[in-house]
């Protein structure tokens, strides 16, 4: 089977070892996914120079965000390995705009990937 994300043309911006992309399936408004052009399944499996690449177009993106949308905080997120829900096995980065309200508490932040534990 084809990897999705091997074969993007359409990205917001990217650089010589990564690209930005809007997620198709947006978590909220402005959701942008980091993608390195090498196909590697995990961030560990990254080099040095693929690792500074991605963070470059999460800063780039975040800039881009907050003028188009001007959100109110991120998420910042990577799901490595099927254990940690990840679908797609190309190396990815989850960049989630937040706004106020878009859920009624969000304490915890990503902690919230195992609901129980959220609250603290």
């Amino acid at each position: 089977m084809l990897c999705p994300f091997c074969s993007f043309t359409d990205a917001i911006m990217e650089n010589s070892y990564a690209l930005a992309i809007y997620d198709r399936y947006p978590v909220n408004k402005g959701h942008v996914l980091i993608i390195s052009k090498r196909h590697i399944s995990s961030y560990f499996e990254a080099t040095a120079e693929e690792k500074q690449a991605i963070w470059e177009l999460i800063d780039k993106s975040k800039c881009l965000l907050d003028k188009r949308f001007q959100p109110d905080g991120y998420n910042v997120g990577i799901n490595i390995g099927k254990a940690a829900g990840q679908t797609v096995m190309h190396l990815h980065v989850h960049l989630i705009p937040r706004y106020k309200g878009d859920i009624d508490n969000p304490t915890g932040g990503v902690r919230g990937v195992l609901p129980d534990k959220r609250m603290y």
